[in-house]
């Protein structure tokens, strides 16, 4: 006799025997699978921290105060940057003309004294042009 629908419950499908392959237990996975997948988790977990530890270091803001003294070939940058008591912090500043191109740029190395955390600094960015802005783009640990 073979079975239909009225005579199988709603919570078991039936399917023909011989095809589909063999059935496996309900709740078994293989071990293998689970590993693998908390060995990726934890590749990609470590890979986040290092790249957050070197690019996404809050510690180094640096805040632009000011730029002055514009001439033919400078500016004059005032900055303020957060380095931790007694470290260093390599900042890169550049000047810009009226059209957005980049006239000049500089790296200025930052250290703070043992007991100070923010640090303002005046430093003159040689141009090979006339700079309509004087910018800080990034700073970081040196």
């Amino acid at each position: 006799m073979t079975e239909t629908h009225a005579t199988v419950p709603p919570e078991a499908p039936v399917f023909p025997p011989g095809r589909y392959g063999r059935r496996r237990e309900a709740g078994r996975r293989p071990l293998t699978g689970r590993l693998v997948a908390a060995a990726l988790i934890g590749v990609l977990v470590l890979a986040a921290w290092q790249l957050y530890e070197k690019y996404g270091d809050p510690k180094y803001d640096p805040q632009l105060i000011t730029y002055t003294d514009i001439t033919d070939n400078q500016v004059q940058v005032v900055f303020r940057v957060a380095v931790p008591p007694g470290g260093s912090a390599t900042c890169l500043l550049r000047a810009r003309d009226h059209d957005g191109a980049e006239v000049g740029h500089d790296e200025v190395t930052v250290t703070a004294p043992r007991r100070q955390t923010h640090v303002t600094v005046q430093h003159r960015v040689a141009t090979t042009a006339r700079p309509f802005i004087g910018e800080v783009l990034r700073c970081r640990p040196a």
